[in-house]
């Protein structure tokens, strides 16, 4: 009888490690995923056109809160983990749940999970969301672009949608958001790449997915989420460090394996954080990983109209993931409206409506800002409506996006950009530039100039 497998998710590991794992193994059945992290994931299937001729139905997603029930509904042999930035206590509190249901608890290494490309790989991770991973791999970008270098970047999934159309999705203009139908928090991520001209790749099959970024790539960049690890194997990792969390690279799964895992160490907002948590964080990176080249950075802001916050009662919007399962009480958004002046940061909180006011109930952490959250039509309506009944003069846009080509805004609106700032020495641009000659003969023989 084939072994039966429940993965553990939130729609992203856990089905790339059905994908390049279990997919086509004859000796093992996935009778389930779980899904938490994102609301509107679980009560779906993941298609059958994915998953392959073993599940003709496909597999049925399910809330994690019925995962002692499904061990005993399908005699669940062996439960495997497949999410990240959670505390080491959350990953233990559930393999103690799977044991007491009488299953083995897992999780898979990256032998088992990278996928190998035929062109060099630079991946950009993270110890949590909201360190500055996506600043980060757009300097990587620009650096590799300005030494002569095709990059296409490929961003971690965030697959809301239909899975089986998003398999492989491929971006390069802005209309390539709307006709995928994606996201605020998918516009987040993608928007600034396309912005600056690059190609992006992002889905749920990612092999696939690599097999046609390598096409056009002298480099690819592995653009991680979260704090999870790559799905690809990289030629050079970086992970990205926050001094604002000076101690969370070892607390928090798998943050830890990219620490250990990087060749550099970017520590990020030196410019705002406290010097004793800069000093904790260098600390911690260098304990972990003794042989990573450490980075200073900073992520300075920039606010196109200040003189709309100054002076001016505020509402401020933030990154959704940073504030939610990225911990954080404020974003950049909230640090312009101090910087510059505002009469007044207008708490959301009492104004929120519907998945909003949800939002606030399930991450309590979350402080006098409104989280950009838009996984669907009906929350979008929810944040718009939120939006108009604050009695805020302006709207910070803390988010990397343009919030107005997604809701018709009813107050005049600034944005807010950061991009990152290397601090002294070493820089990004001497690393990748020696990084670049040690990898030279495979962008040589992988892609042609003609290709």
């Amino acid at each position: 009888m084939p072994r039966k497998i429940l993965i553990l998710g939130a729609a992203g590991r856990d089905f790339h490690n059905f994908n390049v794992h279990y997919r086509d193994l004859p000796e093992v059945r996935v009778v389930a995923f779980t899904a938490t992290q994102i609301p509107g994931i679980d009560g779906r299937r993941y298609p059958p056109e994915l998953a392959g001729p073993h599940y003709p139905k496909g597999i049925p997603i399910h809330p994690e809160s019925e995962l002692e029930q499904l061990i005993r509904d399908h005699g669940v042999d062996e439960v495997i983990f497949g999410y990240s930035d959670v505390p080491y206590d959350h990953v233990m509190h559930l393999g103690s749940r799977v044991l007491a249901a009488g299953a083995d608890f897992s999780l898979l290494g990256l032998r088992h999970t990278q996928v190998r490309a035929n062109v060099p790989v630079v991946a950009v991770c993270a110890a949590r969301t909201g360190a500055g991973k996506s600043q980060t791999s757009r300097r990587v970008a620009q650096i590799l672009t300005n030494l002569g270098k095709r990059v296409v970047v490929v961003r971690h999934p965030m697959p809301y949608g239909n899975l089986a159309e998003q398999a492989v999705q491929r971006f390069e203009t802005y209309d390539d958001l709307a006709r995928h139908k994606v996201t605020i928090e998918e516009r987040e991520e993608y928007e600034p790449h396309l912005e600056a001209g690059r190609v992006l790749y992002a889905g749920v099959d990612y092999e696939r997915i690599l097999r046609d970024a390598e096409r056009e790539a002298d480099v690819v960049i592995w653009d991680g989420g979260n704090n999870d690890t790559s799905f690809y194997h990289a030629d050079l990792t970086i992970t990205v460090v926050d001094p604002h969390r000076p101690d969370h690279a070892a607390r928090f799964f798998p943050g830890e394996v990219n620490v250990r895992l990087a060749d550099v160490v970017v520590i990020n907002k030196v410019d705002t954080a406290d010097y004793e948590d800069i000093r904790t964080t260098r600390a911690v990176a260098e304990q972990l990983n003794p042989h990573a080249v450490l980075v200073d950075a900073a992520s300075p802001i920039q606010v196109d109209e200040p003189d709309r916050i100054r002076g001016r009662r505020v509402v401020v919007v933030e990154d959704g993931p940073t504030l939610t399962h990225g911990g954080m009480a404020y974003g950049a958004g909230w640090v312009a409206a101090q910087r510059y002046g505002a009469a007044e940061i207008v708490d959301p909180h009492e104004y929120a409506v519907g998945s909003i006011r949800s939002t606030y109930e399930q991450y309590p952490s979350t402080g006098p800002v409104l989280p950009a959250m838009g996984y669907g039509d009906a929350q979008i309506q929810d944040l718009k409506k939120t939006l108009e009944r604050v009695p805020a003069d302006t709207v910070v846009i803390g988010t990397p996006i343009d919030l107005s080509r997604i809701i018709d805004l009813d107050k005049p609106a600034v944005r807010v950009r950061y991009e990152l700032q290397e601090i002294g020495t070493p820089t990004l641009a001497t690393i990748l530039d020696r990084f670049l000659s040690a990898v030279a003969p495979r962008v040589t023989e992988s892609v042609s100039p003609g290709s």
